[in-house]
């Protein structure tokens, strides 16, 4: 018999179908070519499919429109998967929905197909209660298919497209040029990490330069820097694709699957609770010190668990996820490292987004205070300091998960009630080295009696002194506004005992989420 013939008799049922298969399998992996693939490895950077191969566990990526291309004809067969893989995986053995933008497929532009595609995933991820990663990278919205009235036809089609309810917990990385869609998901998002080197904005700098006809730099822009020192837009700052990857682990690491769920729980290191015994030496003995709050706040958490969020923006407070005895938390801590720990703006903003995460997701809040007040002057009136501050206070009115407050040194005016003074706690406690002030004696001296020092002295000092003592947290503690004054070294042990009490059976810690629609950037 011939060869061909004994081949012939050999091949499979529907292996024209099958080989079909295979083949336009191979052309969608390919991406946008091998030249642009290899290009993209020899800077450095991963591509969409490689990033999600360090993203979730292995073997465990299933992808949802593998086969999608653009639907207009001309380009169709340059649109492998359209520019952005999507589909679902697990992280650590949970299920996790995704969307990579590929940047080799006519820079991962926002067409009709692949917008299908994220509202897809979108939906199963809400319904099925998994977190949504975005690992952003577009040139943004794709010409000529948004020109004239049929491009108006694509926007608009789904209502809900822009709504943020917060079932579950959504995460964006900007991994390159980061434009359009790649820019408003990452503003709806809970965390967002930025590779140094990303830009993300409205539009592109030369469609901007062309715009404002003036030369415009990427980076000042909508670079690293001004994201999470000025805007307050990108959470954390990393040097490569690698990084910002297990960064997106971590940070889930700490949240629910979804809202329904309470926090889960991690294993607690052998030795945990020795750091605190050190945590008085933290502390200095005179008021007008500094010290880093973030050690406090690691000597008081598990080792190790501290997680930053923000850290570079409204630096005078510290947002920090964190596990005590194994429980997720979240903590919000003044750090005097940072303009005396007083209260501006940008912490009014930081410390807000962090209340409305933590309610979102059943994580309870520890206050760590230690505040002069607010930050006031002309700038902050400018930036309408007043009402962020009143944003803060309707948040903190809102939130239904624990919070815990403990005073260590200053808890002074109305930023009392920011810090979860009075009932905005449901426990408060204090060290002995708590002031309850309306503002520091020596200034309190001055404003109510009119007094300097140097006018006299004697006077002056027993003034201070009668101050003080009304401020002391033992007249706070007798007035029962303070449920216990604790010695530091039991801080921990002090924390490990409310969370088991108000995250115990029916509730679980889980709160009602009323801030679950609260914008996501303002």
């Amino acid at each position: 018999m011939p060869k061909s013939d004994a081949a012939k008799d050999k091949q499979t049922p529907h292996s024209e179908t099958l080989a079909e298969l295979a083949k336009r399998t191979e052309n969608a992996l390919a991406m946008g070519g091998p030249e642009k693939v290899a290009k993209r490895k020899a800077s450095g950077v991963l591509n969409a499919r490689e990033r999600l191969d360090h993203l979730v566990d292995k073997n465990s990526f299933v992808e949802s429109g593998l086969f999608a291309t653009s639907n207009r004809a001309e380009v169709a067969h340059r649109t492998p998967a359209d520019g952005k893989v999507a589909g679902f995986g697990k992280i650590d053995d949970r299920p996790v929905a995704i969307v990579s933008n590929d940047f080799t497929v006519l820079g991962a532009s926002s067409a009709v197909i692949n917008g299908k595609k994220i509202r897809h995933v979108k939906h199963v991820a809400t319904t099925r209660g998994m977190p949504l990663i975005l690992l952003g990278e577009s040139s943004g919205a794709r010409m000529p298919d948004r020109m004239g009235a049929a491009g108006r036809a694509i926007l608009g089609q789904d209502p809900t497209e822009y709504r943020r309810t917060r079932e579950t917990p959504w995460v964006s990385a900007l991994l390159g040029s980061s434009y359009g869609s790649s820019t408003w998901y990452s503003c709806m998002s809970d965390f967002v990490v930025m590779r140094k080197g990303a830009t993300m904005a409205v539009a592109s700098n030369r469609v901007t330069s062309i715009a404002i006809n003036q030369e415009v730099d990427a980076e000042d822009l909508g670079g690293w820097k001004l994201h999470t020192e000025t805007t307050g837009l990108v959470d954390y700052a990393v040097d490569t694709d690698e990084q910002a990857i297990e960064v997106i682990k971590r940070f889930l690491s700490y949240l629910p699957s979804n809202a329904q769920q309470i926090t889960p729980s991690a294993p607690v290191p052998p030795g945990a609770d020795e750091a605190c015994q050190k945590v008085i030496d933290l502390l200095p003995e005179t008021r007008r010190s500094t010290y880093d709050a973030r050690k406090i706040v690691g000597c008081v958490v598990d080792p190790d668990s501290m997680f930053e969020i923000k850290p570079r923006f409204g630096r005078s407070m510290v947002t920090s996820l964190a596990r005590i005895d194994g429980r997720a938390v979240g903590v919000i801590a003044n750090n005097p490292m940072f303009k005396g720990g007083s209260i501006d703006v940008d912490a009014c903003r930081k410390v807000t987004s962090f209340l409305v995460l933590c309610d979102s997701f059943n994580l309870p809040i520890v206050f760590l205070v230690d505040q002069p007040g607010f930050l006031i002057g002309i700038d902050g009136e400018k930036q309408w300091a007043p009402g962020r501050i009143m944003n803060w206070m309707n948040a903190l009115s809102l939130v239904t998960v624990p919070k815990i407050a403990i005073t260590l040194r200053k808890n002074y005016g109305q930023a009392y009630l920011n810090m979860a003074g009075g009932r905005n706690s449901d426990e408060a406690a204090a060290w002995p080295t708590a002031d309850f002030g309306f503002m520091d004696p020596v200034v309190g001296v001055n404003v109510v009696y009119g007094l300097k020092r140097e006018d006299d002295p004697e006077r002056f000092d027993k003034l201070v002194d009668e101050i003080s003592q009304d401020s002391s947290p033992w007249s706070l503690a007798a007035l029962y506004e303070a449920q216990t004054i604790i010695d530091p070294r039991n801080t921990r042990e002090y924390l490990k005992e409310m969370l088991e009490i108000y995250c115990a059976e029916p509730s679980l810690g889980k709160g009602e989420r009323f801030l679950s629609n609260w914008p996501t950037s303002y």
